[in-house]
């Protein structure tokens, strides 16, 4: 059946578009967005959050564009650096999601606005941070819409440092998030002088960034205990930026309940949560339980549901190629690359199944947890307001650039104390 396309949707895929997009996909149908969007609509209605999903895989991408389809609800379609770089696990990378996107939207008539995110870019070091200049323009040229700057790994100064000098290389229009306190559960949490450091920066060189993500208390992957995301801390944080009009991203949901997450929802300025691994599991036709993790039988394993997700026969042969690599549980997400295509190869009916239970765990959280229902609407206005795919900044210059050379950065990091946690690889 084809799609029906209203006034104000053909009007925004007119002017909302940004020009990668609109270069890559001359005559298409789907209106790919800047992340910008998707925030303003989840501000515009309140206490809401728009669901970032990691597209780890063609099903995950699929399930959630349908999901976001019925709940009316505006989404972000993303990918980390670990998991879609150049030393990616995953089929789906930063430089063909969008194709992907824009032909699953074309193909299903999805007329919610979608922004495509590289998530988690990050920087660890000065041969990070010169890659960087050659490797970010070559993403947005294909089809990034929004990016995360993630060098929370470095100490606050070079952090900061590491963002202005990224400046150059991320489109105005563009969504951006960046990050202050490596993401690694209860170990080095961060602070509210971290957090304030880090956006005061960046506002006196003008940057003004659409999302913070802290460490907040949570993990990537499976959640190995329910201690989760510390919703005062992160109320508190997001409370003393409010100055500078910033929301927060949420990371690491899975291994957090729906009540824990609708309290990030009510109490905090949070419009953008990632969801990665809860998605792979359940595509796969896995036992998950309401806090996004995989269940374990007695013996230890994963329980495949009998009947959904992948076929029985290729589940048997992902666990022996798993267990040929001695691979443990939080391993699996590496099971990605070498199955994608093995996946796509099943029979249609398979294939089906695989993304419709994506799209009801999906449709669920943006509707039941995260308050996004009927945001897709929103967007349109924002974009229809601003006329442009460029709707603007949140926040105004506030904080003197004389005060935040690179020298006098250096200095004013001395000041703040930073507990990093353990060494570790959190990258997800």
């Amino acid at each position: 059946m084809a799609a029906s396309y209203s006034a104000d949707f053909e009007k925004a895929l007119q002017v909302g578009r940004p020009p990668n997009i609109k270069a890559l996909f001359p005559n298409s149908k789907a209106l790919i967005v800047s992340g910008k969007v998707v925030d303003r609509a989840m501000l515009a209605k309140g206490k809401a959050i728009t669901l970032a999903a990691n597209g780890r895989s063609y099903f995950i991408i699929r399930g959630v564009l349908m999901a976001a389809q019925r709940a009316n609800a505006p989404v972000i379609i993303e990918i980390a650096k670990s998991e879609g770089g150049q030393k990616a696990y995953c089929a789906v990378n930063y430089w063909n999601m969008a194709r992907i996107v824009d032909s699953l939207c074309n193909e299903l008539g999805i007329t919610v606005p979608v922004a495509i995110h590289a998530d988690h870019y990050g920087i660890k070091n000065d041969k990070d941070l010169a890659a960087a200049k050659v490797e970010i323009p070559t993403m947005f040229e294909a089809g990034i819409t929004s990016i995360a700057i993630d060098a929370s790994h470095l100490p606050d100064d070079q952090n900061l440092l590491a963002n202005l000098a990224l400046k150059p290389f991320i489109p105005t229009w563009a969504g951006y998030e960046t990050e202050v306190g490596e993401i690694k559960g209860k170990a080095g949490l961060s602070t509210v002088d971290e957090a304030k450091f880090l956006i005061q920066g960046l506002n006196a060189h003008e940057i003004f960034p659409d999302w913070i993500a802290l460490n907040n208390g949570t993990t990537h992957g499976i959640e190995a205990s329910d201690a989760g995301i510390q919703v005062g801390l992160t109320a508190e944080i997001h409370q003393a930026l409010a100055h500078y009009k910033i929301n927060g991203a949420q990371h690491g949901t899975s291994g957090n309940s729906s009540e824990r997450l609708r309290l990030i929802a009510d109490q905090t300025a949070t419009t953008k949560a990632n969801v990665a691994t809860a998605l792979q599991m359940i595509s796969w036709g896995l036992e998950v339980n309401d806090y996004g993790n995989a269940q374990l039988d007695a013996d230890g394993n994963f329980i495949k549901r009998k009947g959904e997700g992948m076929t029985e026969e290729l589940w048997a042969e992902v666990v022996a190629f798993a267990d040929s690599k001695g691979w443990k549980k939080g391993d699996y997400k590496n099971l990605n690359l070498p199955f994608e295509n093995k996946l796509l190869a099943q029979p249609r009916e398979v294939r089906e199944r695989m993304a419709r239970s994506v799209e009801e765990f999906a449709y669920r959280m943006m509707t039941e947890v995260f308050n996004a229902r009927d945001t897709a609407p929103l967007a349109l206005e924002a974009i229809l307001k601003a006329n442009s795919h460029d709707v603007g900044p949140k926040g105004s210059q506030i904080e003197d650039p004389s005060h935040w050379t690179d020298a006098k950065i250096i200095d004013r990091a001395k000041l703040i104390v930073s507990d990093k946690g353990p060494e570790g690889n959190f990258e997800d």
